[in-house]
């Protein structure tokens, strides 16, 4: 297993592989110091390296997301080697769930044919290992509520990135929302 850390413009990040694809995404930890120990921690005996040209097509997308840019992840290789089945499903569920939307947990319990699991997904989602590629942040509780976030800040960092994306949770409108200016006039 390999891993590069590298800059975006919520901090520095990391990426580790393995040659069947991304076994891990690691948002930033505060300084790199701290990135790389929590990478490691996950990923232990993992040793850093240049990334092959797959692993770096996933880590320039992650880099132009995180600045704000269109950004397509779906069709990055992930091992997922030793993730329970109702994980995986969960996670290629929330991996069509493009930049800027989102859905609820029950929204993609439904999808998966288990209305009554949303629970289930919230608990997938929080084991998510492959942040950003797997887009768990684009997930939210019902009622456009934000729900929470396992990676270090919590919701606000969940917040953060729903709000690189352009999305909004239900709870941050306000009742004098200003409507969307019309194109073309």
């Amino acid at each position: 297993m390999e891993f590069v850390l590298f800059d975006t413009a919520i901090g520095r990040c990391g990426i580790a592989w393995s040659a069947r694809g991304v076994v891990g995404v690691q948002l930033p930890g505060g300084r790199e110091p701290e990135t790389r120990a929590r990478l490691l921690r996950r990923f232990p005996g993992a040793r850093e390296a240049s990334p092959p040209r797959d692993v770096q097509r996933a880590l320039d997308g992650i880099v132009a997301l995180l600045s704000g840019e269109p950004s397509r992840l779906d069709a990055i290789a992930l091992d997922m080697d030793g993730v329970a089945p109702f994980h995986r499903r969960v996670y290629e569920v929330a991996r069509t769930i493009p930049p800027g939307a989102t859905l609820s947990y029950g929204e993609v319990a439904a999808r998966l044919g288990e209305p009554g699991l949303a629970r289930d997904v919230g608990q997938a989602l929080g084991e998510n290992p492959f942040s950003l590629i797997v887009p768990c942040h684009r997930v939210i509780a019902a009622g456009g509520k934000l729900g929470g976030f396992s990676a270090r800040g919590g919701v606000a960092t969940k917040l953060r990135l729903l709000a690189i994306e352009g999305a909004r949770a239900a709870d941050q409108l306000t009742l004098f929302e200003p409507p969307a200016p019309r194109r073309g006039t």
